[in-house]
């Protein structure tokens, strides 16, 4: 079993359904010849140059062109080269892609992915930068994912390909090289929807997405009593998994990057407050962004939460 970093396993899950599936395809700025921004479609280009599609500066007309291609039968996978570019293309996500099911009774399904190299750490410049997961969370029909590490990158890439509805898939830059782990060389798929237990425990619930899974894994790595949950799947959210944690360890601390009012966060705060509220010991707490842009670039570690940071919080919830 090799190691590979997220690029890599990203690309392999790329490869091996496109080896698996002829209408497979790609799309987007850069994502042919050069092999993508962050190089996660290299190769591709090489091995299927007629499904592999430099597109022009233009994010509304590559998801415009991929809805029209999933609805036509193909299983389009574009590439938005930043997270901030997302927004050019909000109306085709928002108002398309994710009510054509609906609009047409079920008579026209969307299984297209958009992938999104997402959120900071790397001192990028503006719109570079941002974690605007929770606005698409927010749309009925759209699945959003954002895995924290390769091995589930791979595995939450093919489900999401697979899936009959469109889905986005944000990918954490700040960990497209930071974590190399074993991933399997033959396909496998990560149900989309489930949360993952990194580590049990009995005494807190901390529950993160994203690059924080890795900063919440520094900040308990000698609490052993801790239960880490990765979400995977930002929406539909797990609440199955989310509830019964918390409801054996009585305490839940939320990490995220993003900004903290109307958040990914705030949501699963109300979800265990609506539904957890006797079994919790201590007020739920949030570590979050900070409601401004991200301060880029010599500031930007000021501004995400970091291990030090999310220690203290687990203690605090712990000593409450």
């Amino acid at each position: 079993m090799a190691k590979m970093n997220m690029v890599q396993a990203i690309n392999l899950a790329l490869r091996q359904e496109m080896e698996k599936d002829d209408d497979v395809l790609l799309l987007g700025e850069d994502v042919g010849i050069d092999g993508g921004v962050f190089r996660v479609t290299e190769g591709l280009y090489e091995k299927f140059p007629s499904r592999v599609i430099d597109t022009p500066l233009a994010e509304s007309a590559i998801v415009g062109s991929a809805i029209g291609m999933a609805v036509a039968g193909l299983k389009p996978v574009a590439e938005i080269q930043f997270d901030g570019f997302l927004a050019p293309a909000f109306d085709q996500i928002t108002n398309h892609a994710s009510r054509i099911r609906n609009r047409s009774r079920g008579r026209f399904h969307v299984p297209l992915v958009i992938r999104v190299p997402s959120s900071g750490g790397i001192r990028a410049l503006e719109h570079h930068s941002d974690s605007p997961e929770a606005f698409y969370c927010h749309m009925p029909g759209m699945k959003v994912v954002m895995p924290s590490r390769p091995y589930n990158a791979k595995g939450l890439m093919i489900s999401a390909i697979r899936d009959p509805d469109p889905v986005l898939f944000f990918e954490p830059k700040r960990v497209y090289r930071a974590i190399k782990e074993e991933v399997p060389e033959e396909e496998y798929s990560i149900p989309l929807g489930v949360a993952e237990v990194v580590q049990e425990g009995s005494d807190a619930t901390v529950i993160s997405w994203g690059a924080m899974v890795k900063t919440v894994r520094e900040a308990a790595a000698d609490l052993k009593s801790i239960e880490i949950i990765d979400l995977q799947t930002l929406s539909p959210l797990d609440e199955k998994a989310i509830l019964k944690s918390v409801r054996k360890t009585g305490r839940a601390v939320i990490v995220q990057e993003a900004p903290r009012t109307c958040s990914l966060s705030s949501e699963i705060s109300a979800i265990i407050s609506e539904k957890a509220l006797m079994s919790l010991e201590a007020p739920v707490i949030r570590v979050t962004g900070y409601d401004i842009i991200p301060p880029l670039p010599k500031a930007e570690k000021m501004y995400y939460p970091d291990a030090a940071k999310v220690r203290k919080n687990i203690e605090k919830a712990l000593s409450f």
